[in-house]
């Protein structure tokens, strides 16, 4: 007799996590998440289109296995991504999907608006993403601020640069100071990490971008593209273009 072959262990908490997003209502939950927001479990079900019962079923399984948290205020329920990891690894999943040949174009003219709108620049979880991740990380690279020929990092101007914005940089935190995040549109590497996540919280809160509607998508405000010009000498029609 033939003996077995030793199962590794992480093969089954590998085909649990892949289980839980192979269900296209689980999927679409945290897609909406990525926006790093909190949202209650009615939001997320008008959101997916199904009965609050059945949303707070599939909400209880992505606690357990681990991809949500969840905190009770009052009435309540409010669910969020468990973090930076679980963001990356959706991300990137994303980021490998082809689509079919009948999800290439946009069925409606919402359709088409909201996907024109997430291209441009949206939220990955706690960063910028789409165009205007991309064009800033471009930019930022360009300058000599961040280095991408041996991995994400920024240098010493970098460092320089985020504090004379004043925009504080926890060099502390357990998590990467800078680091890539593959984008699903631009198929190409934008900056996640503590700098990436500093800079979008900054770009919010300046008011140089701000979100349209209630999900991921951000536009750049006329502030903004003055300051993305001041500070990165990125020109508005590379961002606001087409």
């Amino acid at each position: 007799m033939t003996p077995r072959t030793p199962r590794d262990p992480a093969a089954p908490r590998l085909a649990a996590l892949a289980a839980l997003l192979a269900d296209e209502t689980r999927a679409s939950f945290c897609l909406a998440l990525l926006d790093g927001r909190a949202w209650t479990a009615g939001e997320l079900a008008r959101y997916a289109g199904v009965a609050p019962s059945t949303a707070s079923e599939h909400l209880g399984k992505l606690v357990a296995g681990g991809l949500l948290t969840q905190e009770r205020q009052g009435r309540h329920r409010y669910v969020r991504l468990a973090g930076a990891r679980t963001a990356r690894l959706l991300e990137e999943l994303a980021a490998r999907v082809v689509p079919g040949p009948d999800e290439t174009r946009p069925r409606t003219l919402r359709a088409a608006s909201l996907s024109s709108a997430l291209a441009r620049g949206r939220t990955c979880y706690d960063h910028l993403a789409g165009r205007l991740g991309i064009t800033i990380t471009d930019a930022m690279t360009t300058r000599g601020l961040l280095r991408q020929d041996t991995g994400f990092a920024l240098t010493d101007d970098g460092l320089r640069w985020f504090g004379a914005l004043g925009v504080p940089l926890d060099t502390g935190a357990r998590r990467p100071l800078a680091r890539d995040c593959l984008d699903w549109t631009e198929r190409r590497p934008h900056l996640a990490g503590v700098a990436g996540a500093a800079l979008c919280t900054h770009a919010l809160d300046a008011g140089w971008c701000e979100r349209i509607g209630s999900g991921r998508a951000v536009r750049t405000t006329p502030e903004g593209l003055r300051a993305l010009s001041d500070h990165l000498g990125i020109e508005p029609a590379t961002i606001d273009g087409p």
